[in-house]
């Protein structure tokens, strides 16, 4: 068990609630258990997959110094696995569906792929999986706890009609647990089961570019982990940290809001330019209208006092900082001298770099409590930092 790489885990099922603006539920925490059970089914069946391997370049692991057999290594993976698919069915029908591809990708990387080309793509996609049975778990919570008559939020804001499918789907998009009432009329359990498959769909939908942002950054990871036993090429790690730099730039910027889109569709590009165009006339006009006055001996400032600093926006900024400087130095260094010291260094520093990026997603979708969510994952930090100078993260 490589402890360290454990606290890497949460913040995917976190950012996947953010990202389909809902607050973490229970349903939420029992998707988190089932991605622990699943990743360390991975880590025993890796080790049990790997062992002949291990023991000429890492004899210290378990299974080469013989401190755990392989037949207990493989029925560790099986349990953990069985575990982790019965975590996510208590989760409901959407999570499961989503775990039972993430539980093949993970036995699939260990057993056939993880030597060829498709490996890092396969790790990858195990990643994004994660984060979406999150987003899976969270979007359908609404829909065990709703009342007979459904819930006050979804009947005002969709309507009574079943068939009202583009303004129930409008609601959903916006909050979707809040439109699941719409669904839970008298009589209407197809209906449920109609909306919970329905919810699921559009979570997955809403979570998928954050899934794709953590994906791109676990395939750059898994492509320098291939060679950080024997090092090599310094094409990886430069690839890498070009990786970095684009995902930096791209989560910098704040994620759209569903109403925001909308409403940018509605007005067109070119309104969207002639409201640009107004805002700086009207700010020009509001400074040649309010000229300095005088106050004593100093002079106040022209036009409205200064806006106060939006607390969200600058703990995104400070995040994304966190993620490129946790991986630009490592990765830099070896891009300039690839040796396996300093591969395996960076591999080290991408996986860390993994929670700062979890959380700068997780407070990049602006959902309610993404702050604190954001807060509570990058906690997981120093936590992964103590227990990594005592267990190896690789």
């Amino acid at each position: 068990m490589r402890l360290p790489a454990l606290f890497t885990v949460p913040g995917d099922a976190l950012a996947g609630a953010a990202a389909v603006s809902a607050r973490p539920t229970a349903r939420t925490l029992l998707a988190i258990a089932s991605s622990l059970c699943l990743y360390e089914a991975g880590m025993a069946l890796n080790d049990w997959a790997d062992r002949d391997v291990d023991a000429v370049e890492r004899p210290h692991r378990p299974l080469p110094s013989g401190r755990i057999r392989p037949a207990a290594a493989l029925g560790a993976a099986c349990t953990l696995t069985g575990a982790g698919l019965s975590l996510a069915a208590c989760a409901g029908r959407p999570a499961l569906t989503v775990a039972v591809p993430l539980a093949a990708t993970v036995w699939a990387y260990d057993l056939a792929l993880k030597n060829t080309p498709a490996g890092p793509f396969a790790m990858a996609t195990a990643r994004g999986l994660d984060l979406l049975l999150g987003a899976a778990a969270t979007a359908g919570a609404g829909v065990v706890g709703a009342g007979p008559f459904g819930s006050r939020a979804g009947m005002d804001g969709v309507g009574r009609k079943l068939g009202a499918r583009r303004a129930w789907a409008t609601a959903v998009d916006d909050e979707p647990r809040a439109a699941l009432g719409v669904a839970t009329v008298p009589g209407a359990v197809d209906g449920t089961r109609r909306a919970l498959t329905s919810v699921a769909l559009l979570g997955i939908r809403r979570a998928l570019p954050s899934a794709a942002l953590l994906g791109a950054h676990t395939f750059a990871v898994t492509t320098v982990s291939r060679r950080e036993a024997q090092g090599g090429s310094p094409l990886a790690p430069f690839a890498a940290l070009a990786v970095t730099a684009a995902l930096t730039r791209t989560v910098t910027r704040q994620r759209s809001l569903p109403t925001d889109r909308i409403a940018g569709s509605r007005r067109g590009t070119g309104s969207r330019r002639m409201a640009d165009v107004a805002n700086l006339a009207a700010a020009a006009m509001s400074r040649l209208s309010h000229p300095p006055r005088q106050i004593g001996d100093r002079m106040s400032p022209p036009g409205p006092s200064p806006e106060p600093l939006d607390m969200h926006a600058a703990l995104r900024l400070a995040l994304v900082a966190a993620y490129a400087a946790t991986t630009a130095r490592p990765y830099l260094h070896a891009t300039l001298n690839p040796s396996p010291p300093l591969t395996q260094r960076a591999v080290t520093a991408g996986i860390r770099a993994t929670i700062p990026l979890q959380a700068a997603l997780t407070a990049r979708s602006g959902a309610k409590g993404a702050t604190v969510t954001a807060l509570l994952t990058t906690a997981l930090a120093p936590l992964a930092g103590r227990f990594a100078r005592k267990v190896s993260v690789t």
